[in-house]
């Protein structure tokens, strides 16, 4: 497994680290995000198109949490400001931009699978 790949992409790999203590736990919570996002991506989808902002938001929020912890500084931004717009109740902020929050989510899961070589 190539960091580079990480790194390149964007991920600040150091700060996972310095939260995560050694490859080892980082690569296995980088794991864990993959098998989670493979249900929240489309739970987020599916509240946001059921309207259920309560709902989206805890997932955003879980998002952002785990975003934050792997470096992925990007959609970890993103990640806030839905969440920030959901406990406001700002549904047209998340309608014009949750587009580029699946967008950013696809990309990073993309990326952590080129790295861990699947």
């Amino acid at each position: 497994m190539d960091t580079s790949i990480l790194t390149n992409n964007g991920v600040d790999v150091n700060h996972g680290l310095e939260l995560l203590g050694d490859m080892e736990m980082y690569n296995e919570t980088l794991k864990d995000f993959l098998t989670e996002s493979a249900t929240r991506v489309p739970n987020i989808i599916n509240f946001y198109n059921a309207g259920d902002i309560t709902n989206y938001e805890i997932l955003v929020h879980a998002q952002k949490s785990d975003s934050k912890y792997l470096g992925f500084t990007k959609l970890a931004e993103m990640s806030y400001n839905h969440e920030m717009a959901a406990k406001s109740n700002n549904v047209q902020f998340i309608s014009e931009n949750i587009n580029a929050l699946i967008d950013e989510t696809n990309r990073i899961v993309a990326v952590v699978k080129a790295y861990l070589g699947m």
